[in-house]
């Protein structure tokens, strides 16, 4: 796992069924589209955020480029 500890689990699944995440996240397979692709169903509670990796890439960046910037030079 890039930039992550331990090892990664790695589940076989059919549509419609799923796998925990703790006790309070689900998530389920949809659909199977093409050859490569899935959709996911996500189940978690509205406090905890669920992001694509890309867009939680683009989060990090953005608050680490925040807290480097220079208070005395905002608007």
């Amino acid at each position: 796992m890039e930039g992550g500890a331990g090892i990664m689990l790695v589940l076989t699944r059919k549509i419609g069924e799923s796998f925990v995440v703790g006790d309070d996240i689900k998530i389920t397979i949809i659909d199977i589209i093409g050859g490569n692709k899935v959709r996911v169903g996500i189940e978690a509670p509205q406090e905890i955020p669920v992001y694509r990796e890309e867009i939680y890439e683009q989060i990090k960046a953005e608050n680490a480029a925040a807290a480097k910037a220079d208070p005395n030079r905002l608007p």
